[in-house]
């Protein structure tokens, strides 16, 4: 294993294996542990009907329920959040996961309205079009701003998606999904969030639906592994230790290195990782 693959896994925290149950016991420990540090009401996260948030919404909903139950209130509470521009093609799945999930608020917001102008604004501004994939930008920061604002509405924190194999490709918006309070997934890749669902008995079409962020509206459902060039399968095999292809290797390391921004705190006088030569 070279030294690069060891210091990303050790910088994104992955096991080479995990106990399913176990994961989930540490994670929803988090969710509650955090939560009674803050001294907030609950978690708002927005739900796509992917694996991602699908398994974060159902942690947080156990947690939820735990907590309710320790502390005998029925303050604690979680706003699952549909996000659509417009409509939304796969809403039939994110309406699926959010049956499984079975989370305690359910709210809407279309992001449409909010995107469209912000995106004609730029163009009054600048006399140009803002390209297709930067108004899928523009969609991430919005959905994210609208979990801002039922958070601060209601008292809670904004929790966010980000694991192992999103965290190495930086394939994310930065301060769109990649803005949270909390990541009760880090440090999982792919497949072992896979496992997690399965162990929590979610619907099979959930976890094996095909990984997309579907950004873009000139390419709807665009699948992540096309987008990046190298599958999820290749990407958990490098997290866990194993060797890849030396190909393959070159794309996943080049995505970590030029996304590194995205894992960072804004640079200041004193931060030192972007002066640093790969």
């Amino acid at each position: 294993m070279g030294t690069l693959q060891q210091e990303i896994i050790d910088a994104l925290k992955v096991k080479p294996v995990i106990d399913p149950a176990e994961e989930i016991r540490a994670r929803v420990a988090l969710i509650k542990a955090y939560l009674k540090k803050t001294g907030l009401n609950g978690y708002v996260l927005g739900i796509s009907g992917g694996q991602d948030s699908t398994l974060t919404g159902k942690l947080i909903q156990l947690a939820m329920e735990e907590l309710n139950k320790e502390e005998k209130t029925e303050r604690f509470t979680f706003y699952a959040m549909r996000l659509p521009y417009g409509v939304q093609a796969d809403e039939a799945d994110a309406q699926a996961a959010l049956d499984f999930i079975q989370p305690y608020r359910r709210l809407t917001v279309n992001i449409k309205p909010a995107v469209d102008a912000a995106v004609a604004q730029v163009q009054v501004a600048t006399g140009e079009t803002l390209s297709d994939y930067l108004k899928g930008n523009t969609k991430a920061r919005e959905r994210m701003k609208a979990q801002y604002d039922i958070a601060a509405h209601y008292g809670c924190l904004v929790a966010g998606t980000d694991h192992a194999a999103e965290a190495i490709t930086g394939f994310y918006t930065k301060y769109g999904d990649g803005a949270c309070d909390i990541t009760p997934i880090f440090g999982l890749n792919k497949r072992q969030g896979k496992a997690l669902l399965q162990e929590l008995k979610a619907p099979k079409a959930i976890f094996e639906k095909i990984p997309t962020a579907d950004l873009e509206d000139e390419k709807p459902g665009l699948p992540d592994e096309i987008a990046l060039g190298i599958t999820y399968e290749q990407i958990d095999d490098y997290l866990e230790g194993k060797q890849v292809a030396a190909d393959v290797r070159e794309k996943i390391e080049g995505h970590y290195l030029k996304t590194e921004h995205k894992r960072q705190l804004p640079v200041t006088l004193y931060e030192q990782w972007w002066r640093e030569k790969r």
